[in-house]
Order: C-alpha cells, then sequence, then structure tokens
C-alpha cells in the first residue's frame, strides 16, 4: 500500500495575502492506475503567482478551484507506472502534477523531457511558462524594434530577467527594475540589462528620467502600482506597455484605484495591452525551438531559486509575494 502526500486548498484567499493555513496537509491510499493515465512520481514543482489567481477562482485568468482540491502546480517527474507507449516507464516528464507526491494524469497533458544537455528544470522555467510568456509578451505584444528603451519591472525575477535577454539580443537597451542591490547587480553584470534601479532605495520615477532621457518605448510591468505610474510618466511617443502581472494588488483587500498618470496614453498616442500565454499555444514549439538555441549558445542565463522539501510547499509559494525568491522559484520534493 502506497501513501500519497498531497497539499490541498484549505481556504480562499481572496483580497488579503496568502497564508500557511489556506493549504492543509492530507494523504491518501494510491489507487490502480486506469487504462488512460499515466503515474508520474513527483521530483520537482515550479512555483508562479498566478497560483493565487486559481484558488480565488478568477474567471479568464487561470483556472479556478475549490476549497478541499488539491492545490495546482505544474511539475517534473518521473513515469513509474505506464501502458502508453509514448511514456514508458522511467521516462522524464513534466505537466500539471499538482502538489503530491504521486500524480495520476492523462497522456495527453504530459509533455516528455528528452534534452540531455538541459537540465529538466528548465522546463519550468526559461523552456516553461516562464520563458514563454516573456517571449510572447515582448515579441508579439511588445513588438520591440531595434534600438528602443525597453524597462521592466520585477526583472529579476523568471519572466522579467529572461525578457530583458530578449529585448537585448533583438538589439534594444534594457532597463530592469527590482528590490535590492543583490539583484540589480546580478541584473547588470550577469544578465546583461544596461541599467537596474532599486525600488527599494532609488527613486524609480526620477531615475527612469535619467536613465532612459528619451523615453521608454516598451514597459513590460509584472507588478503594476505605483510602479506602473511612474513608468507612464516616463513613456515616449508611441510606447507599448505590456501588462503581464501585478503582484503589487494580488493581495489587496480592494481593488486599487487606476494609474493617475494613465491619460499619459493618450497625450503619447501610446497602447496598453495585456495577454494571456494561452492565445499563442499553436506557436509553443516553435518559441520552445527558439529558447532553446539561445540558452545553448549562452545568449540567455536564468537563475533558481531552489528550496527543498514536501513539508515546505506552501511556504514556497509564499516567497513570491514577499519578494524573498530570487530567479525562478522552484522546489525538489
Amino acid at each position: 500500500m502506497t501513501i500519497n502526500r498531497q497539499w490541498l486548498i484549505n481556504a480562499n484567499p481572496r483580497g488579503r495575502a496568502l497564508t500557511i493555513e489556506d493549504f492543509k496537509y492530507h494523504e491518501e491510499t494510491l489507487q490502480a492506475l486506469t487504462s488512460d493515465e499515466v503515474r508520474v512520481k513527483t521530483t520537482t514543482l515550479g512555483f508562479d503567482p498566478s497560483q493565487k489567481g486559481q484558488m480565488e477562482n478568477v474567471s479568464g485568468y487561470a483556472s479556478g478551484n475549490n476549497v478541499g482540491d488539491l492545490m495546482v502546480g505544474r511539475g517534473i517527474g518521473e513515469v513509474i507506472e505506464s501502458s502508453h507507449p509514448r511514456f514508458p516507464v522511467g521516462s522524464i516528464v513534466t505537466g500539471p502534477l499538482g502538489w503530491q507526491e504521486y500524480a495520476s494524469v492523462k497522456p495527453r497533458l504530459l509533455e516528455l523531457i528528452e534534452d540531455e544537455d538541459i537540465a529538466p528544470s528548465a522546463y519550468l522555467g526559461p523552456l516553461g511558462s516562464t520563458g514563454l510568456t516573456a517571449y510572447f509578451g515582448l515579441l508579439r505584444v511588445g513588438q520591440p524594434e531595434p534600438g528602443d528603451e525597453v524597462v521592466i519591472s520585477g526583472a529579476a525575477g523568471g519572466v522579467g530577467s529572461i525578457t530583458g535577454q530578449i529585448a537585448n539580443l533583438v538589439g534594444c537597451h534594457t532597463t530592469g527594475i527590482a528590490g535590492g542591490s543583490k539583484k540589480c547587480d546580478w541584473l547588470v553584470n550577469n544578465v546583461g540589462f544596461n541599467h537596474a534601479i532599486d525600488y527599494k532605495s532609488e527613486h524609480v520615477k526620477s531615475r527612469l528620467r535619467e536613465l532612459v532621457p528619451s523615453g521608454i518605448n516598451i514597459f513590460f510591468d509584472n507588478v503594476g502600482g505605483d510602479i506602473l505610474n511612474d513608468a507612464l510618466a516616463c513613456i515616449a511617443p508611441h510606447a507599448r506597455v505590456v501588462v503581464c502581472g501585478g503582484i503589487s494588488r494580488y493581495e489587496q483587500a480592494t481593488l486599487p484605484q487606476g494609474p493617475a498618470n494613465y491619460f499619459n496614453i493618450v497625450f503619447r498616442q501610446a497602447r496598453m495591452e495585456g495577454f494571456l500565454l494561452t492565445a499563442y499555444s499553436a506557436e509553443f514549439a516553435e518559441a520552445r525551438r527558439r529558447l532553446k538555441t539561445w540558452i545553448a549558445n549562452g545568449d540567455i542565463t536564468y537563475k533558481e531559486d531552489v528550496q527543498e522539501g514536501f513539508e515546505n510547499i506552501p511556504k514556497t509559494l509564499l516567497r513570491l509575494f514577499s519578494g524573498a525568491n530570487f530567479g525562478k522559484q522552484i522546489l525538489n520534493l
């Protein structure tokens, strides 16, 4: 008899900060596998701010989940039981495994990892939704041109750091906004950003006007709030504001008022646009091919914030909302 350890959703955290009490430890006995499932032993989980939205059942943003359900999450694992020819026992796969040790998953939801020269965890970062979000958000929504001034908030996170590197690859000038000198130094010295602004110790609007005197052509926003407002005050004519995330508002009880500088979009004849990654699913294969090439050539580097232990899974998600993570947040079970 095999026991499957799980973490379940214990509360809906809409309008407030996540807490450890929002999750409940649970054990169940594994049942016999059905003919249309593959059983995977989870080895690594990835974490994204959107998981909180899924717990809140936010319509249109991410599929909802109810109290008592298994907590959602993408992961990597090894196939330990299967009758499907594409996923033999011993295969390494990625997919929606959830917060559990053993996942019984429909084969259509799994992806086989066969790369020998790239770590499997990359499929939770630069080759997963993180890298794909950066790729399509910048190239399809932002539509960069050589010489553009690209500014990215949340720049030391998984999406932000990859966005900046893609911007460099297509000939743009990059400025990242991050919290703390360590993250800012990493952006400039290791990732290749031209400039970095520490929002914890510097006045963002003043620094933007100093570093980008001609104005921001593309602002890639992962944060929202005051930083978005400061960036809107500094946009260039025909700027593109890409709304990817808004982690500053995810834990507020009431939605904040719109940014005071929003009418600069009119004055500058700019465009502000949000997007969902699912809109580009038909192009995932080509995007991943390009991302793999850039990683193999050393054109894109990435950082992982690795936590350890099944018991620490809830705490690891909370790290995203306190800013404790440095790079793509993952956990090895």
